[in-house]
């Protein structure tokens, strides 16, 4: 990776030339974005070993942001810009990036993919971002500390920083529910809101500078949110530079603690047509795996077509596209045959940005045992695309 050489060993580590962005342009002070500091110690030694001209994987999940949607390259994202850092900061190391963004999902679809989409790549230090991907509820609260406790307590025991992305026009973001995830984990926690969003409060900042649609950054708003990430990296470099001793400064090395929600969503298995035996009434497996988020499923177009799954788990949920191609397939699912609780699964999206990968939970807080899942197509009058179920979720 080519190195700025006319930056030295220190201005690398407070991020370099990213600081005139913020406090010659827009005033922002990174220090502002930091919500929880945390236990250091996985961090600190990841720069340790950076230091010692070692091999390391930066891996990122997250959603359309973390993806990089509306930069204008993917060299351009926030993403890519923090794995820069280690580059600048570590020139005699090497490193690895994994990007596992995917727009338009949840935690609850991260939990599940996690293992396939990043920690089979064994990361040495991960930055998970669902802020605003998840809703300020407790559901997400669960899901989103399921997704942290794999990630934490995989075999490769990554250093973890948390990023709280924000809606530009007005401020929500589910950062409540995942500061407690944080603050219960003692996981360093940056958020945009402190740090961006207030200066566009103060007027400090147009939004339409930084993102054209008050949610996803341009190039200058992906450099700002980076910059916030790279100025807390080139702040806790700064601290343990030179110090060799971590047992002074906490490894972070300890077991899991208790979970502080139900944690039902940290076994989730998620079911697709390589890895399981539906029983298909109609519908047919998807012989040409589709392409991108659309893979592995199942497609069907006719009233009455089914499909049957018995998938052990207390929390399920189905996982299928909403198309912006209309009018699509609408399909009808029960539990266990529960049809006084069935749910309806409209595959007719009602936004214009392009289809998606959408999961809606069936069932909760059941018995942990066998569970008879059965979709059935109930609407297909001149549909013009068929109904695509691209998985089932049992979680544990």
């Amino acid at each position: 990776m080519e190195v700025d050489g006319g930056m030295n060993r220190s201005e690398r580590g407070r991020g370099g030339c990213m600081q005139d962005i913020f406090w010659e342009k827009y005033g922002i002070d990174h220090r502002d974005g930091i919500v929880n500091r945390g236990e250091l110690g996985r961090l600190r030694r990841c720069m340790e070993r950076a230091a010692e001209g070692e091999r390391l994987t930066i891996g990122f999940i997250g959603g359309s942001i973390t993806q990089g949607s509306l930069a204008s390259a993917p060299e351009k994202c926030y993403a890519y810009r923090v794995f820069e850092w280690w580059g600048e900061t570590f020139p005699d190391a090497s490193f690895t990036y994994v990007n596992a963004g995917v727009g338009g999902t949840t935690s609850q679809f991260g939990v599940a993919r996690v293992q396939e989409d990043l920690l089979q790549y064994e990361p040495d230090f991960v930055i998970v971002e669902f802020s605003v991907n998840d809703e300020d509820e407790e559901h997400f609260a669960e899901t989103y500390e399921g997704l942290v406790r794999r990630i934490y307590g995989s075999d490769s025991a990554p250093a973890v920083v948390l990023v709280h992305n924000v809606r530009y026009d007005t401020g929500i973001n589910a950062e409540n529910q995942h500061r407690k995830i944080g603050k219960a984990y003692k996981l360093p926690s940056v958020s945009m809101k402190p740090a961006i969003y207030a200066k566009v409060g103060e007027g400090k900042i147009a939004a339409r500078d930084i993102t054209p649609d008050d949610l996803h950054p341009n190039d200058e708003g992906h450099a700002l949110v980076a910059g916030v990430i790279r100025g807390f990296l080139g702040d806790v470099y700064a601290e343990c530079a030179g110090k060799r001793d971590l047992q002074e400064q906490g490894t972070g090395s300890g077991g899991l603690p208790e979970a502080v929600t139900p944690n039902a969503y940290e076994q989730s298995v998620r079911y697709q047509n390589d890895n399981c035996d539906a029983e298909c009434f109609g519908f047919e497996k998807d012989a040409e795996n589709g392409n991108g988020n659309f893979r592995k499923g199942w497609t069907a177009d006719k009233i009455n077509d089914r499909i049957v799954f018995n998938i052990k788990g207390t929390e399920l949920a189905v996982q299928y596209r909403k198309s912006i191609h209309k009018p699509a397939p609408v399909v009808r699912v029960t539990v266990d045959g529960d049809e006084e609780n069935a749910h309806i699964l409209d595959g007719n999206f009602d936004e214009d940005w392009g289809d998606c990968l959408y999961i809606d939970t069936i069932a909760e807080r059941l018995e942990n045992k066998l569970h008879t899942i059965e979709i059935t197509v109930v609407e297909s009058k001149e549909a013009v695309v068929p109904f695509y179920l691209v998985s089932v979720i049992g979680s544990q």
